[in-house]
């Protein structure tokens, strides 16, 4: 698996975790949904953030990665506003329904703009030794718990390049 293949996963999987959000039934499986999505979305943006932008970073991407990081941003934002609601909240489904048309859109310029770029910057190779170092802080996000907890302290300003 390659960085890129990675990513794309994990945005195939947070899309499936919004479709079950949308059909599901009850504030504690609705509450349950979001804090699992709010955690995959942690787990991305700090991946994205500390191994890949930096290592993708070139003339003809630069844009596209500023853009990237500002949407993680209010991504962040929506998250850490959510984190304070009980799923029974009036905002509290539009927030959802936010956070996943922000999702959507940020997918669509990764895969359709910057993962093309990517692949004719790095070789394979490198897009594997990369992959191994996202999945290695994945593990330890994941190891460690709640990784959606670390959100609010993220939403002052966006993550630097």
């Amino acid at each position: 698996m390659s960085a890129i293949d990675l990513l794309e996963s994990q945005h195939r999987e947070v899309e499936k975790l919004f479709a079950e959000f949308e059909k599901a039934k009850g504030e504690d499986r609705k509450m349950q949904l979001f804090e699992t999505i709010a955690d995959k979305l942690a787990i991305h943006a700090a991946i994205e953030e500390h191994h890949f932008y930096p290592a993708v970073k070139a003339k003809r991407t630069e844009d596209i990665l500023l853009e990237s990081l500002e949407e993680h941003l209010a991504m962040k934002r929506t998250i850490a506003d959510l984190l304070k609601l009980e799923p029974g909240d009036e905002t509290f489904e539009a927030k959802v329904t936010v956070l996943q048309e922000q999702v959507e859109h940020h997918v669509g310029e990764e895969e359709d703009d910057l993962f093309p770029k990517v692949k004719k910057i790095l070789s394979a190779a490198d897009l594997d030794v990369l992959e191994q170092q996202m999945q290695a802080e994945q593990e330890e996000l994941e190891e460690a718990g709640e990784p959606r907890a670390s959100i609010p302290a993220q939403t002052s300003e966006a993550a630097p390049l």
